[in-house]
């Protein structure tokens, strides 16, 4: 079945990477809106999978950017439509925030390749059955956390922040065989993206390797373990929508 694939943006230079190479190789249909340009949002008809990006924002910025406002409603919207919706780092935020969870600086921040487990429930879900028993190492971007949503399992964890991911799926997913996915980490980026998110992200990096050195690397440290993990953490991705268009 050939799936309409909507994405939301929040920057001007972080994009769906290894997503849009998976779409075309299954002849998927995306399309983007850049809120924070005064793109307007698709109507809840036009997609069947919504895909929330990351950014530098705070969910709670509405002030500074209005348009959260509007995009937080397409979020709630498609949740209690049944959509597939998935979250990349404030992407879940985001949807976390929407289902009603708390969230804030989580006293730590994470930017680099760093180490990641699934919990019991992680492992026990079918959805990620694809990925690694033991530890295995993700690309972080972040610095607010979220609790775990009402009725959602938390699937991952790293050291310093427990809550990395998590699924819901309320009984109308569970007729229309969807999910609600969310991911703190960046499985999706590339070589390229990635060398694009160091250079727009070096003041966070910069001012987080004082705060926080066991916890952020230096641009060039990211960039060069990007070459070591990268194709891995594609491959994962690959897997996980495979299994969510599956379903």
């Amino acid at each position: 079945m050939t799936l309409r694939i909507h994405a939301l943006f929040h920057t001007d230079y972080e994009d769906l990477s290894f997503v849009t190479q998976w779409a075309n190789s299954q002849h998927h249909i995306m399309t983007i809106s850049r809120s924070f340009d005064n793109n307007a949002l698709p109507a809840l008809d036009s997609f069947d999978w919504l895909i929330v990006m990351g950014g530098p924002m705070s969910v709670h910025d509405e002030e500074k950017h209005p348009w959260l406002i509007a995009e937080k409603h397409l979020i709630k919207q498609s949740i209690n439509a049944g959509k597939t919706v998935i979250g990349v780092c404030l992407g879940s935020q985001l949807i976390a925030h929407c289902l009603g969870a708390c969230v804030q600086p989580s006293g730590v921040k994470e930017i680099g390749w760093l180490p990641m487990r699934l919990t019991p429930a992680g492992h026990a879900h079918r959805l990620l059955q694809d990925l690694p028993k033991q530890d295995f190492t993700v690309l972080h971007f972040h610095g607010d956390g979220f609790d775990c949503p009402t009725g959602a399992s938390i699937i991952a964890s790293t050291d310093a922040v427990a809550n990395q991911g998590f699924i819901y799926q309320t009984s109308l997913h569970k007729e229309l065989g969807t999910w609600v996915l969310g991911w703190q980490c960046h499985f999706e980026v590339t070589k390229e993206s990635l060398a694009k998110m160091v250079v727009n992200g070096n003041n966070a990096i910069q001012s987080g390797l004082k705060e926080y050195p066991k916890t952020v690397q230096s641009p060039a440290e990211i960039v060069a373990l990007g070459e070591k993990y990268i194709e891995d953490n594609n491959a994962r991705l690959s897997a996980m929508l495979n299994r969510i268009a599956a379903n």
